[in-house]
């Protein structure tokens, strides 16, 4: 097993990886105490059993990874992981670079109807025959020596899937479902999918108020909390939690003395820069005309859901995902069915491939133009009359 720590090794190897029409890849990570993933390591192999699998260093102080980057604008190799996106998310932070061609197992894996989001040491058993020991699964990847333990397990994340990978993308050619799987990896590769904007931050922090004044609070400090995160590389958790952002959106704090109060606020949050920073933001919000507050989102509360429709979509779903051999979830959730329940047709589950599969009879559905039965343990689409 060849741990790369130069680069000109890893030009070598990459290079190698140029001559053939796949290379698998995995990575390993820590985002424990940083809000930026810090890459620890990273996996690759060739095709065919004996084919060379490496681990790289990116921590070895004479490594740069510009022959993996380079590699991964190499159009004539597929680049194969399995979950792609947080390995993706690293590669576009570090060096604004996608891997393309892409091909992601978990998602072929959904499409060629192995269940919602499976995992990669079920794949191995179902599909390569064989077993993980994860026992280094959550060890620390930035500590150097690796052990041998740790080695095993990181190649291992390479090795089982050339397997993987040969087997998934046969039988989507065999199905016609290669662009199915297509259009989930574009998501993958869209620079939107990475960029957290700290003005956008508040959409993610769950209230159930509608007040603008409190929402523009909310929006302020969360504003604030993602900005702080983002420069000093800190979890967001460690600035303040969700539960401390919405008891401040509440009470309003513009003094040390108000601050104080605070119940949920941890103690280095009360003095400093972010005492400060939660300050200036409460005060901002506060000086906000009613014409600039947060618009409330039009899916939340104000949704009206015709709940009927939304019990039938579900059944439908069900049928048609079964039918189709494709996980459920990766066709429509729970938010997609509601929408549509409520007369909305901006949603996913009625575009693209999961239009043919659901979507047009989803519609037709809420329209009346068909009906449900169920015979026996199936459940069938009719058209009445």
């Amino acid at each position: 097993m060849q741990t790369l720590t130069t680069t000109e090794a890893l030009a070598e190897f990459c290079a190698k990886a140029k001559t053939q029409p796949y290379v698998t890849v995995d990575t390993e990570f820590l985002r424990e105490r940083t809000y930026w993933s810090k890459l620890c390591l990273v996996q690759m192999a060739l095709p065919g059993s004996d084919g060379e699998a490496v681990l790289v260093d990116p921590l070895a102080p004479d490594l740069s990874l510009e022959p993996i980057y380079d590699l991964f604008r190499h159009e004539d190799t597929v680049k194969v992981f399995h979950a792609a996106r947080q390995d993706l998310e690293i590669f576009f932070t570090e060096a604004g670079v996608f891997p393309v061609p892409l091909f992601d197992t978990q998602v072929a894996a959904m499409v060629c109807g192995f269940g919602e989001q499976v995992g990669y040491e079920t794949l191995v058993k179902k599909i390569a025959r064989q077993s993980l020991d994860k026992t280094s699964r959550f060890t620390d990847w930035s500590r150097r020596p690796l052990t041998e333990a740790q080695k095993t397990y990181a190649i291992a994340g390479v090795t089982h899937l050339r397997v993987i990978y040969e087997f998934l993308s046969k039988e989507l050619r065999k199905s016609g479902r290669e662009a199915w799987v297509e259009e989930e990896e574009a998501i993958l590769l869209n620079p939107e999918t990475y960029i957290t904007r700290p003005e956008e931050a508040w959409q993610r922090v769950k209230t159930r108020t509608s007040s603008g004044r409190f929402l523009a609070v909310v929006r302020e400090l969360a504003r604030f909390r993602e900005g702080f995160a983002q420069n000093k590389n800190i979890p967001r958790s460690r600035i303040f939690k969700d539960d401390a952002l919405l008891e401040l959106a509440s009470t309003k704090p513009t003094t040390p003395e108000e601050l104080s109060k605070s119940r949920l606020l941890l103690r280095e949050a009360r003095r400093g820069e972010i005492a400060e920073g939660i300050m200036t933001a409460v005060k901002a919000a506060l000086a906000l005309k009613p014409e600039d507050f947060p618009q409330v989102d039009q899916d939340g509360p104000q949704l009206q859901v015709n709940t009927a429709l939304a019990d039938l979509l579900r059944v439908l779903l069900k049928a048609k995902s079964e039918e189709a051999g494709v996980a459920a979830k990766l066709i429509a959730n729970s938010s997609d069915l509601d929408r549509i329940a409520a007369g909305r047709r901006d949603v996913a589950a009625l575009t693209g491939w999961r239009k043919e599969v659901f979507g047009n009879d989803a519609l037709r559905l809420a329209r009346g133009e068909i009906a449900l039965t169920a015979a026996g343990g199936a459940v069938r689409v009719v058209v009445p009359g």
